[in-house]
């Protein structure tokens, strides 16, 4: 009767190839990164010798520590991509950038993180705005200068001028990828009238040609034909917003005459109104107020200059 080795109805795996070892059919081994069946028993007889090996499993092509990319990577955070001709690499970042895409076509970058608004400047007085580097977009407010607020009248024992209205103001986000300086202007307040004169119109602001804000108009004086004046208004901007007017100038033959306030810009800065006394004068934007006087002339307050604030984002 036959004998049946049990053990040996599978394949046996015996390691790395030796030549010492004696093989029998059916055992399989590893040389050079490659697998092997034993077709007849020996031993002494390498894995080369196809009369008593079979190759099961060749190797594949050994790889080449990434000299096959267009650049070696060759520090730590290196990244692989492929660009229109074949592999490349993009060296590492800095620290809080991230990896973006530009499109279709287009290679990977890293670029900053977009974190808000990163800073911002103002000008009170004209000047250039240069850019910070890294700045891509920013948000401007342009605000014209205040009107200056009338003045009482002599001739009457109780009398008010009317207070100037504000400057308008234009608000505008600009992409700033093109943007290096901008031309700033700030305008004047507008001056104080005296006796029968009109307050002086408040001069234009304006960033660059890109928007600007018109002055208030100047408060009447005491006898000065109609009735309230029209603030300022933004031209160009995104929003524009115009300042707002004042009262009109006032004449009593008895009783306290309180001068009308001057009219507030975006940012307020509207003088008051006052008693028996010259205007007030008001500030970033905002109308100056009228004169009060008991038969004298009390000149009207100065409207307050422009401004300029430009905030910056990445």
């Amino acid at each position: 009767m036959a004998t049946v080795n049990l053990g040996r109805i599978k394949p046996i795996f015996k390691g790395a190839y030796a030549g010492g070892t004696a093989y029998v059919v059916d055992d399989i081994v590893t040389s050079g990164n490659e697998t092997f069946i034993c077709i007849q028993a020996s031993t002494g007889n390498a894995t080369s010798n196809a009369s008593y090996w079979t190759k099961l499993a060749a190797k594949g092509t050994d790889g080449t520590n990434g000299t096959d990319l267009t650049s070696t990577l060759t520090a730590q955070g290196d990244i692989v991509y492929r660009d229109g001709s074949g592999l490349a690499k993009l060296g590492a970042g800095t620290s809080g950038q991230f990896l973006k895409t530009s499109g279709t076509g287009a290679n990977p970058v890293w670029a900053d993180a977009g974190g808000g608004l990163q800073s911002q400047q103002v000008f009170t007085s004209s000047g250039t705005y240069t850019k910070p580097s890294g700045i891509n977009k920013i948000k401007v407010y342009v605000t014209g200068a205040g009107g200056g607020g009338g003045a009482s009248k002599s001739s009457y024992s109780r009398s008010s001028g009317s207070g100037g209205s504000a400057g308008g103001t234009a608000i505008e986000i600009l992409d700033a990828t093109s943007i290096t300086t901008v031309t700033v202007t700030i305008g004047s307040g507008g001056a104080g009238s005296g006796d029968t004169n009109t307050g002086g119109t408040g001069g234009t602001s304006s960033f660059g040609s890109y928007c600007s804000g018109v002055g208030g108009s100047g408060g009447r004086s005491a006898g000065g034909l109609g009735g309230a004046r029209e603030g300022g208004n933004g031209s160009g901007g995104d929003l524009n917003i115009r300042g707002q007017g004042a009262g009109s100038a006032i004449e009593s033959a008895g009783g306290a005459v309180i001068s009308s306030s001057g009219g507030n810009s975006f940012w307020g800065g509207g003088a008051s109104g006052v008693y028996s006394a010259f205007g007030t004068a008001g500030l970033i934007g905002g109308g100056g107020s009228g004169g009060s006087g008991n038969s004298t002339t009390e000149n009207g307050g100065t409207g307050g200059d422009g401004i300029v604030v430009v905030e910056e984002y990445k």
